[in-house]
């Protein structure tokens, strides 16, 4: 366990408050075998039960009455045969009082629990799964169809769980930082090896194991890629050319699954050219814009809809759109270069509680999502608070397929310049992401070290601490 015990009964404490009354059923994660039921690779628990619980072996489920106060963790203790290969393991009797829940049962005493809790008229929460494994175990438990299980997921559990999850607390926002400290050396050795003849696949493997050498994972499949404008390009056995960007979005997640998420984008030469400094200065200027606004009280989506004017004004300078800047924001136009939103929640997941429901991690009553391309991809609208860790990560990508579409359909042509817009078919994209504490007076990034970002600063990083080119077989 990562924090205390007094965390975690303190956590559960505030969540049966919030909740009120009935069973709260936590399913932690099993294992996901890959082939076949022993080949598991690196387990990784559920972030809720995580969250509440602070244990890390598979197969345990926790059981608070919001009534009585009563807790329970349930799982089996492994036997001489797993003992076997894997060696002694605490059992689930010291994990409950580890994490200082009162009693402990086998999983066969689960669906006696439950059993006895709809017997008696009371409502039993549990959290949209994402596991069929997990769908398998609540449709035996309460014969609800797994088709039906998100919709029948427990609304004021969803919600307790986001009001708790999203304040970070300053035990939480040291381990954040732990994770940047990881994606700085990720990033700035992606930097190092961006150079022609070295693969993307080369320089995702080195990353991913970066991330493995301290004990952590990558917090969500690296996109190392010369096809920024793929928004997860993931990486190819292709080798990076001249003259070309390498766009990196990559973090790592520690022990205890806190996550950084962080964006560069690099010249393969060591030199931007002048076509792409000037989209790449675009960028930059809207990533400290973001910066500028953010702040509690601040609405997020303001914060996105402000950078969408400033991306919109400058994109006009160079000739690749036109007419009035608040229009062409309000129809959308802006999103053929920027079809997401500006950044996300973050914490244990690295879109934080997205499997929750965006609409209640990332909006509110008073900021709902949008229907219209393009800002239906912000996921995260909602005014900052104290303790927020957030995304700033705006991007600008030249997409040849939805460049076709929209010059052929017409799409918002009173505002984009298309013969000039043709000119970049084969740009790529750009993207700058760092990781963003709210406090309260502002905000500040995560992590010790701020990987280089403004052009002067990545080329001469660049110039300074270029590898030479490893041999790749």
């Amino acid at each position: 366990m990562l924090f205390s015990k007094e965390t975690y009964v303190e956590r559960r404490r505030k969540l049966r408050e919030l909740v009120g009354s009935g069973l709260i059923v936590l399913f932690g994660n099993n294992d996901s075998p890959n082939n076949y039921p022993s080949n598991v690779y690196k387990f990784r628990q559920d972030s809720a039960f995580l969250y509440f619980f602070g244990q890390h072996r598979n197969g345990l489920v926790g059981v608070i009455d919001a009534d009585s106060g009563n807790e329970v963790l349930i799982g089996d203790d492994i036997d001489i045969d797993d003992i076997v290969w894997y060696g002694s393991v605490t059992s689930v009797a010291q994990m409950a009082e580890e994490c200082g829940v009162g009693a402990s049962a086998p999983m066969a005493r689960l669906a006696q629990m439950v059993e006895h809790a709809v017997t008696d008229g009371r409502k039993v929460h549990y959290l949209p799964p994402y596991r069929h494994d997990t769908m398998i175990q609540i449709m035996d438990l309460l014969g609800t169809h797994p088709s039906q299980q998100r919709e029948g997921a427990s609304l004021s559990l969803i919600k307790a769980v986001v009001k708790l999850r999203s304040i970070k607390s300053e035990e939480e926002i040291a381990e954040l930082e732990r994770a940047s400290v990881i994606g700085y050396k990720m990033h700035t050795t992606a930097m190092r090896l961006a150079r022609p003849g070295v693969t993307e696949q080369y320089i995702g493997g080195v990353l991913d194991g970066i991330a493995s050498s301290y004990g952590a994972q990558v917090s969500f499949p690296s996109i190392v890629s010369m096809h920024g404008e793929i928004l997860h390009g993931y990486p190819s056995p292709r080798a990076l050319e001249a003259g070309r960007l390498l766009l990196v979005d990559a973090g790592a997640e520690t022990n205890e699954n806190y996550c950084s998420d962080h964006t560069r984008t690099t010249p393969i030469s060591g030199k931007f050219t002048t076509k792409q400094k000037e989209i790449y200065d675009i960028v930059a200027d809207c990533h400290d814009l973001a910066l500028s606004h953010a702040r509690p009280g601040v609405r997020w989506w303001d914060v996105h809809m402000a950078v969408c004017a400033l991306m919109t004004d400058r994109l006009k300078e160079l000739g690749l759109m036109k007419g009035d800047t608040e229009e062409a924001v309000r129809a959308g136009a802006h999103a053929l270069f920027l079809p997401h939103g500006l950044g996300h929640m973050m914490g244990m997941d690295v879109h934080d509680m997205e499997g929750l429901g965006q609409v209640y991690v990332g909006f509110d009553d008073e900021t709902r999502p949008s229907s219209q391309f393009g800002t239906n991809a912000l996921r995260f609208g909602r005014r900052l608070e104290a303790g927020h860790v957030v995304t700033d990560e705006p991007g600008i990508y030249f997409i040849p397929d939805l460049i076709d579409d929209w010059q052929k359909k017409g799409i918002n042509a009173q505002y984009l310049n298309f013969d000039k817009i043709n000119a970049y078919r084969d740009f790529g994209g750009i993207r700058i992401e760092d990781d963003v504490l709210i406090t309260p007076d502002g905000c500040r990034f995560l992590g010790k070290d701020r990987i280089p970002y403004h052009t002067a600063d990545v080329e001469r990083y660049v110039e300074e601490h270029r590898e030479e080119s490893p041999v790749i077989y």
